[in-house]
């Protein structure tokens, strides 16, 4: 099995936890038939597709030109397609009808149960998706790296991530606010349920020593010193890359960022280098999800919208950005810019089997960051 494949299963097994737990059904057709859901599509009004990266308007208006039914993608993040779909549909007023969402324990705790969305497997995709990513249906894995400047260091400048907690890089790390960005607390939840002991490790790695702490696991010693050591937090990935990858810095920021944003480099000449070797990860994945709203007008062009994505053609915009289809017969581009497939296997993967935990403990996790964040 290649590295690629091996990853999709390793991710989806995790995934499948939480689906299961939730019963989530998926509709499928036994019997799929493109031709005719086209045609069905076209007698439809046009849909709008939200979506968290800009890549999704190039997306819809491939779409359209490939199949002449009308797709208007629009750039939204995750937490407001959260509050948008929730009040388009309580509202009998759904303007998105396709959402791909990257807050997948948000989706399943406050959109699936209540039926605003529902989840729709191609037929013809059933073999080539694995089972954890059908039910709900999965797009795309997306990972958050950590990076440093390759004009001002040979090799990355980091070995341990218990170094980011060191005087060196008081005030030069530098990650979106976890206070904006419920992933980053969904990770810092993950760490402590499914990975302490790798984060405690790491520690007696790089300090020689046990670790001994008043906090109530290791992940949470690590996040309170990180916070205590003054990063800087941005309201996005842009910044992130911009103060770790400008040229021309002599001391520049060491940052954690979107695996998407090293199209930068040829983009505006940042000098964005992917950390290979950092103890004990170098970095994390999270899950995409396709929906549809439950009450769209138009639902054969939002299932064939669902269709489009899980085709190479359709998912190719964000492919070039690192993000890993779910679909196991499609191949990563050799010129994807982060490199992100040669460290796949050193990725923290999500385990969804605590994604409703992590939806419950945010709040806890954010005033956690929050009582100890320190500039």
């Amino acid at each position: 099995m290649s590295k690629g494949k091996n990853r999709v299963m390793i991710m989806g097994a995790a995934f499948a936890a939480l689906a299961a737990a939730l019963a989530v059904e998926a509709n499928a057709e036994e019997a799929f038939d493109l031709n005719a859901l086209v045609e069905a599509a076209k007698k439809e009004k046009p849909i709008n597709v939200y979506d968290s990266t800009g890549k999704i308007v190039e997306m819809a208006e491939a779409f359209t030109a490939k199949y002449g039914v009308k797709a208007t993608g629009v750039k939204v993040s995750a937490n407001s397609q959260l509050e948008m779909i929730i009040r388009e549909a309580q509202a009998g007023n759904v303007q998105g009808d396709v959402a791909l969402i990257t807050d997948a324990p948000a989706a399943l705790a406050q959109l699936m149960p209540q039926g605003f969305v529902e989840s729709y497997l191609p037929g013809d995709m059933k073999e080539k998706i694995p089972a954890a990513f059908q039910n709900p249906l999965a797009i795309s894995t997306n990972a958050n790296v950590w990076a440093y400047n390759t004009e001002a260091y040979d090799k990355c400048p980091v070995s341990n991530i218990w170094e980011l907690t060191e005087a060196k890089w008081k005030g030069k790390i530098a990650l979106v606010d976890p206070l904006t960005k419920s992933t980053y607390t969904d990770w810092f939840n993950q760490l402590e349920k499914h990975a302490d002991n790798a984060v405690k490790e790491a520690y007696k790695v790089h300090f020689g020593k046990d670790l001994e702490t008043a906090e109530k696991s290791a992940a949470a010693a690590w996040i309170k010193a990180l916070a205590q050591n003054g990063p800087l937090v941005t309201d996005g990935d842009d910044p992130v890359a911009e103060a770790v990858g400008a040229a021309g810095q002599k001391e520049p920021f060491f940052g954690l960022l979107s695996s998407a944003k090293f199209r930068d480099n040829e983009g505006k000449g940042y000098k964005l280098g992917l950390c290979t070797e950092l103890t004990p990860w170098v970095g994390w994945t999270y899950t995409k999800l396709g929906l549809i709203a439950s009450k769209s007008a138009s639902p054969n062009a939002a299932k064939l919208f669902i269709h489009y994505v899980l085709t190479e053609e359709g998912i190719a915009p964000q492919m070039k950005d690192g993000k890993l289809p779910t679909n196991v017969d499609i191949k990563m581009p050799q010129d994807e810019p982060s490199g992100i497939m040669e460290v796949a296997d050193r990725l923290f993967p999500y385990d969804a089997a605590t994604g409703l935990d992590d939806f419950d403990r945010r709040e806890e996790w954010q005033d956690f960051w929050r009582m100890n964040y320190s500039k």
